[in-house]
């Protein structure tokens, strides 16, 4: 009997979508698409349309053209109301994490539950926050305020929210920005562990290689708003492309370079006093 391998399940597709803000093309006919209980990294320079491609997977933009799919249906036409839904099954970490200073932090998490379900049950709820909390590490905190935390614990706070509805896709926006070695290796410890406890598909924008080879099963690059490579992690570091090599290794621009060794001159203060 031949032996016949099923098809990875397509959460969430994406066709030939164009974003711009006036004169700039960010995003210029990408389609792709991402599959089900997967990590895909997202990487590029600064620019590029690595936040707003994922900002169109959850519907926060708009493409100009192009369409957005979600367990095939078509999501990116929806009015509010109708994303209300289809925005509870995705968990969204934002770079500052963005929670409310007001807030404790049991209140912060539980925040979005409170918008979107009806509780009956508020001890339940409470034990929501707390299990929530326990998987990121923060059990203990939850009458902490943001001011007293870390940079990494309102990071862990914050996916602790993201996941408050139990999410089947969460898209993190640089989740290791602004964080030291140690630090940004446990937020990249944490994203593996929903994968592997959840099975939750991640999609991650980051400018951090080493996380980008520790956490994702794909990495796709982008530049000038185009596909640059879209592979595993041994395809992007062997990749021919020299705009991918600069990037991954964190290699500045000839343009730049040229500017900067550029001979100049210096005006001191005591020229300008005289």
């Amino acid at each position: 009997m031949e032996n016949k391998t099923s098809k990875p399940e397509e959460i969430i597709v994406l066709k030939n979508i164009n974003k711009s803000f006036g004169s700039n093309v960010v995003l210029d006919d990408i389609s792709l698409s991402f599959e089900k209980g997967k990590t895909t990294v997202i990487i590029g320079p600064s620019g590029c349309g690595k936040t707003v491609l994922i900002k169109h997977i959850i519907v926060l933009l708009r493409p100009d053209s192009g369409r957005v799919y979600f367990h095939n249906i078509r999501i990116d036409n929806m009015q509010e109301k109708q994303l209300d839904a289809i925005r509870t099954r995705m968990g969204f970490l934002f770079q500052g994490g963005a929670l409310f200073d007001s807030m404790n932090v049991y209140e912060n998490i539980v925040f979005p539950v409170r918008q979107h379900v009806k509780i009956k049950n508020r001890e339940k709820l409470h034990d929501l926050a707390r299990t929530k909390l326990a998987m990121v590490g923060m059990e203990g905190f939850a009458d902490a305020f943001p001011a007293k935390l870390s940079g990494g614990q309102k990071k862990r706070v914050a996916l602790a929210r993201a996941i408050a509805l139990s999410p089947e896709v969460i898209l993190y926006d640089e989740p290791t920005t602004g964080l030291d070695p140690i630090r940004s290796d446990v937020i990249n410890e944490l994203i593996l562990k929903l994968k592997r406890e959840l099975g939750v598909t991640s999609i991650v924008v980051t400018h951090d290689m080493t996380s980008a080879y520790k956490i994702a099963d794909r990495i796709i690059m982008l530049h000038d708003g185009k596909v640059a490579a879209d592979g595993n992690a041994d395809y992007i570091r062997n990749h021919s492309s020299p705009v991918v090599q600069q990037f991954i290794n964190g290699q500045a621009d000839e343009d730049d370079l040229r500017a900067l060794r550029a001979p100049g001159s210096d005006i001191k203060i005591s020229d300008i006093e005289q």
